[in-house]
């Protein structure tokens, strides 16, 4: 920070940690080209990068807007399109006023009628004109909306594992807290740890730590039923949770005992020699919504049953 003009406050600082802690990768991306040509960062390079990378937009805002563009821009179109309709049948009715008339007597006919039907002419062209563009920009109001989807979407999900993210979780668990299980069902959490993550960082290096981050991230997403609502999420470092609305008692802790296994049969495997480098085991904590629970309590129940997972020997599944 010191290499550069940029005053030292709360916004440089954020700026320069996530781009130390390699955390923010298209943060990073853009402040080594931003460095390429121009040696000596300013406040206002550092407030543009802020902005562009780590201050948070509101997605459902966004969206929100996006769909109420498009939904304006719907009416234009079908205005413009009944405009021209009336254009065009008006014109018609003109022009058969015209032929009518210059069938008794051609002398009948003023200036007028012909300037008249002229000028409904080119209202019916302009207003064409303006249909087509308005459906021109309705197009583009449904392309940047996609794409406001794609990317609200993909600030859920974590590059790394390619599963939920934090804010990912937040959410989703919000929404499940939300809903009212059905009677004889609740909402249930599953939280489960690598086993001595650590070790695999400092043995094997953290290009190995990530590569074991992934395959735990797939073994999780496959153990989860096609077309289930079941959501998993990186809660953070090396814990993973998984959230299932509207379950029976048991099912949380069957899958809890089908991702344990499943990592347990993981092999990680040397790229060059396909020899088996390390095995991986999880710890799980599975708690059920109770009355009177909010996120913070879910999740406090569902980690205290995993800390007794890992202090009653690892690689097993607890139930709170």
């Amino acid at each position: 920070m010191g290499q550069h003009d940029a005053a030292f406050n709360p916004l440089t600082y954020t700026v320069w940690y996530e781009y130390a802690a390699g955390v923010n990768a298209g943060l990073n991306q853009a402040l080594d080209q931003l460095l390429k040509v121009k040696p000596r960062l300013s406040d206002a390079d550092l407030r543009e990068l802020y902005q562009m990378h780590v201050a948070d937009v509101d997605p459902q805002a966004m969206h929100r807007i996006g769909g109420e563009l498009q939904r304006v821009m719907a009416t234009m179109a079908a205005a413009a399109a009944r405009t021209g309709d009336d254009a065009g049948e008006f014109g018609a009715q003109l022009e058969t006023l015209v032929t009518d008339l210059q069938a008794v007597n051609d002398k009948l006919l003023s200036p007028s009628f012909s300037q008249a039907v002229a000028g409904t002419a080119r209202m019916r062209s302009s207003v064409q004109s303006l249909e087509t563009e308005v459906k021109g920009s309705q197009s583009e109001i449904e392309r940047l909306h996609k794409e406001l989807t794609r990317v609200r979407d993909e600030s859920l999900v974590d590059a790394l594992t390619q599963v939920l993210n934090r804010k990912g979780f937040d959410q989703k668990l919000a929404d499940m807290l939300e809903r009212a299980p059905q009677t004889g069902h609740s909402h249930s959490l599953i939280m489960l740890d690598i086993d001595h993550f650590k070790q695999v960082n400092d043995t094997h290096g953290h290009v190995m730590g990530d590569r074991v981050l992934q395959a735990v991230g797939e073994v999780l997403k496959n153990c989860v039923p096609p077309g289930s609502d079941v959501s998993v999420a990186r809660y953070g470092g090396e814990e993973f949770v998984l959230m299932l609305p509207d379950s029976q008692p048991q099912e949380a802790f069957m899958l809890a005992e089908l991702a344990r296994t499943r990592t347990q049969a993981l092999k990680i495997r040397d790229r060059r020699t396909q020899s088996v480098v390390l095995t991986v085991t999880v710890s799980g904590g599975v708690a059920q919504m109770q009355p009177g629970d909010d996120a913070q309590s879910l999740i406090a129940r569902a980690d205290a049953a995993l800390y007794q997972s890992k202090q009653t020997g690892r690689d097993r599944v607890t139930c709170a």
